[in-house]
């Protein structure tokens, strides 16, 4: 990756968080100290869940259990 690329991606992810600091109504209700800081965390998350998807699967308890037979067990 030359200096160039590093620099696009830099600006790239400074725009996705400004974009998610940006308060959902419920955040804006439920205040927050620093929403850049908030939002850089919550895209970090969700980008290292993105990159592990088949462990994300496992860990979640919101995941169904998609090695079992019977779902109705």
């Amino acid at each position: 990756m030359n200096a160039s690329d590093q620099t696009d991606e830099t600006a790239a992810d400074e725009r996705r968080v400004e974009e998610r600091a940006l308060l959902l109504p419920e955040e804006r209700a439920a205040g927050s100290d620093d929403p850049e800081a908030q939002a850089a965390a919550i895209l970090a998350d969700s980008d290292l869940r993105e990159d592990h998807r088949e462990q994300t699967q496992q860990d979640s308890p919101q995941s169904p259990d998609l090695s079992r037979d019977d779902p109705t067990d």
